[in-house]
């Protein structure tokens, strides 16, 4: 049995990181194949990424290759070919050029509440995410929850990041620009109003009635926003 589960690691590709489940055994064999990985482990021709999980190193100029972004966590972003999280925080800020930071801690968008883990390098955090999440709606979601965390971007000026946000939102195409507004109606008050006032910006016909009528009119939101560059925040209470 070792031969054969070391002919499947063989040709699997390096970095990719795999799991007793994804070899062709019975479940009384089960346990002889986790212990055959957990060997293969001692022997350095394997590594463990977490409990259960493995990979084959791959070296570089500078030695060992930790599994890329996707293979750490992909088991959190999918499960029985559904999409149940993706990677948003300081990843999507970095994605969508909002800085160049490179984050060591993943934040992945989920529907459930958990707790933090750590893995590999990375100190995994769960931001809980309203909405359904699916592979069409992830790319606007990751666009709300930077309104969401606008706060927190590091290295970049509200100015600056507002410019950015609002050439990523002029990009959507009008079935998304529909889409993003109801979505949003799930978000912080702040990731709202924030959208209400960018979009407004963008097109001042923009039809945002359902996210204005979302707010507390009382409250206020302190951003740091030029007028300039968002030149309807009064209305939406951005100071």
């Amino acid at each position: 049995m070792i031969d054969i589960i070391r002919n499947i690691i063989d040709i699997l590709p390096l970095g990719y990181v795999f799991t007793s489940d994804d070899f062709p055994v019975t479940v009384d064999n089960l346990k002889g194949v986790s212990k055959a990985l957990n060997k293969f482990v001692e022997d350095g021709y394997l590594r463990k990424i977490s409990k259960g999980r493995f990979y084959k190193t791959q070296i570089g100029k500078f030695g060992e290759l930790p599994p890329d972004t996707y293979q750490t966590v992909k088991d959190l972003l999918e499960k029985d070919g559904k999409q149940i999280g993706y990677i948003t925080g300081y990843s999507a800020f970095n994605d969508l050029m909002l800085t160049t930071q490179v984050p060591a801690i993943l934040q992945i968008g989920t529907r459930r509440e958990k707790k933090a883990i750590v893995r590999g390098i990375y100190r995994i955090r769960f931001v809980l995410q309203s909405n359904t999440i699916t592979k069409e709606n992830i790319p606007l979601l990751r666009l709300l929850d930077c309104l969401r965390f606008f706060k927190i971007i590091p290295d970049i000026t509200p100015d600056k990041a507002c410019q950015r946000l609002l050439y990523l939102l002029k990009e959507l195409d009008e079935q998304q620009t529909v889409k993003i507004k109801k979505l949003a109606l799930n978000y912080t008050p702040q990731a709202i109003t924030l959208l209400g006032a960018m979009l407004e910006t963008i097109n001042p016909q923009e039809n945002t009635a359902a996210l204005f009528k979302k707010l507390n009119p009382m409250t206020t939101y302190k951003l740091s926003i030029s007028q300039s560059i968002l030149p309807t925040q009064k209305k939406w209470n951005i100071r």
